[in-house]
């Protein structure tokens, strides 16, 4: 099961770094590598100020501010007042970067859609039940917040 595990997360990973390198051909993509992990996780943790942010991804305040400036210039993220706390502000992904994102998330899409094809309706019930599993049971070090559902 580990080889087929990551021979999946493998084929993700290297079609989302084909399409980001076909961009970078033809000038569309400006983000260092660095930068789109730091944008995977700012958007993967909803809206996190800069300190939520620097402590998920274990760097500095300091440093986490940097990168997020970096962003924000680059027009991927903004950086919102919070209205309970005026003196927070939460990061919040921009347009431009879910442009960006969707070519990760297009793949995904698809690949559902032809397991949806290729297998039952019951086969497909049960790998979202195990997916689930793994990712709230089994995975207990990274902590994501709790996204709704169709059901929710």
């Amino acid at each position: 099961m580990e080889i087929a595990f990551n021979e999946v997360y493998t084929k993700f990973k290297l079609h989302f770094y084909q399409e980001i390198f076909r961009r970078f051909q033809d000038r569309e993509a400006s983000l260092t590598t660095v930068e789109t992990f730091c944008m995977e996780s700012i958007m993967a943790l909803g809206s996190p100020t800069v300190n939520e942010f620097a402590t998920f991804m274990r760097i500095s305040p300091p440093n986490a501010a940097y990168k997020v400036n970096s962003l924000v210039k680059k027009g991927y993220i903004r950086k919102v007042q919070s209205p309970d706390d005026r003196r927070e502000y939460h990061l919040e992904v921009t347009q431009k970067y879910i442009d960006y994102y969707n070519i990760s998330a297009a793949y995904t899409t698809e690949v559902v859609a032809r397991a949806n094809q290729r297998f039952s309706p019951e086969d497909c019930a049960k790998l979202e039940e195990m997916l689930t599993i793994v990712s709230r049971e089994l995975m207990p070090e990274v902590i994501l917040p709790e996204r709704r559902t169709a059901e929710s």
